[in-house]
């Protein structure tokens, strides 16, 4: 390693991230330097009948309808993951581990290479498809930390609380879904959202938000998911990863232990069907590799809040508030964002 040289771990972003925003990035960050994958995704999207992720990107307005779907989210993430994964200047970061969010787990498998990025294509795209196999229901976004975001006392006992009291009545089903350290994703049918956004106590920051298009993940509802993921994705796919990869439990696949098969049961068993800690997964994973910096790559920077709440969590390297994120970040950042373009400058080759 160059003196100069920093370590990095690398988090891939999940579902609801590539927005108005990001229409036509693929194209114009890519097109030229990762033309001939670019075309492998679109063949690989042709051949199912779908429309190809060139077309959907560069689509002349972005449609919520459309590109929020599970189908063509999840694909236009991932080649979005991807690419700007293979981007990363490597002359100045050495990646040690690799982890994501949610649908990014798909994405940190092939980065980690468990499988191929082909392969990983044929996942997300996959999964996207598949996500959409589940009973009524969805999910609902809370925020319980302030606006400094430091935890707001005893909130999230109050809502895992509540949550739990409202799964166990009849017709109710309602569980935690995703931990994004200041916000808790809650998942359920019907029933048991309308009575989570009734009984919820007040929030801060922002009142409670129903994802549009997304479905009741990482809960039992998502069965007939999980049942088709196994029947259409062999374990063949997947191999030892070439880097350390953290799961949604905060479970670490080493790459010289980790066993394919258990990684493919993880990946469409549990992965799907129990909630997702991400907060946890980015706090082993510092706490595991000690990184001198973390890479988001693109699509947006949404998930960069949710990260640097996850640091605030543990206190790490001081970080104990919003505003000593802030001066941490003007000063000698630990979280660059490949989807702000002066941060994006900092990390592609």
């Amino acid at each position: 390693m160059t003196a100069n040289k920093k370590t990095a771990i690398v988090v891939a972003p999940g579902r609801g991230t590539y927005g108005k925003g990001e229409l036509g990035s693929i194209a114009r960050l890519h097109g030229a330097r990762f033309a001939d994958l670019i075309a492998d995704f679109d063949a690989q999207r042709r051949a199912r009948g779908q429309p190809t992720v060139s077309e959907l990107d560069g689509a002349d307005r972005f449609s919520v309808a459309t590109h929020m779907r599970g189908d063509v989210a999840a694909p236009l993430i991932y080649a979005a993951t991807l690419l700007d994964w293979l981007s990363i200047d490597r002359e100045r970061y050495d990646v040690v581990a690799a982890l994501g969010n949610s649908m990014g787990w798909y994405s940190a498998l092939a980065i980690g290479g468990a499988v191929s990025v082909a392969d990983g294509f044929r996942i997300a795209n996959a999964m996207g498809l598949n996500s959409q196999a589940h009973g009524p229901g969805g999910q609902i976004l809370l925020q319980i930390v302030d606006a400094d975001w430091r935890p707001v006392p005893g909130l999230r006992d109050t809502l895992l609380a509540l949550a739990a009291a409202i799964d166990a009545r009849p017709g109710h089903a309602l569980a935690l879904s995703i931990d994004l350290a200041g916000m808790l994703v809650f998942a359920g049918n019907e029933e048991g959202l309308a009575a989570l956004l009734a009984e919820a106590p007040p929030t801060p920051g922002r009142d409670p938000l129903r994802l549009a298009g997304h479905g009741p993940f990482h809960t039992p509802l998502m069965a007939g998911s999980a049942e088709r993921a196994r029947a259409e994705l062999p374990a063949a796919l997947f191999g030892r990863p070439a880097l350390p990869l953290v799961d949604g439990r905060g479970h670490i696949w080493r790459c010289f232990s980790a066993d394919p098969a258990m990684l493919w049961d993880y990946s469409f068993g549990h992965q799907i069907l129990a909630p997702y800690d991400f907060a946890l997964s980015v706090q082993v994973a510092v706490k595991e590799y000690a990184p001198d910096v973390i890479i988001l790559p693109g699509p947006g920077d949404t998930l960069g809040g949710a990260i640097a709440q996850a640091l605030i969590g543990i206190g790490w390297q001081g970080l104990t508030s919003k505003a000593a994120f802030a001066q941490r970040q003007a000063s000698d950042p630990i979280l660059l964002a490949m989807g702000r373009a002066e941060q994006r400058a900092l990390v592609a080759g």
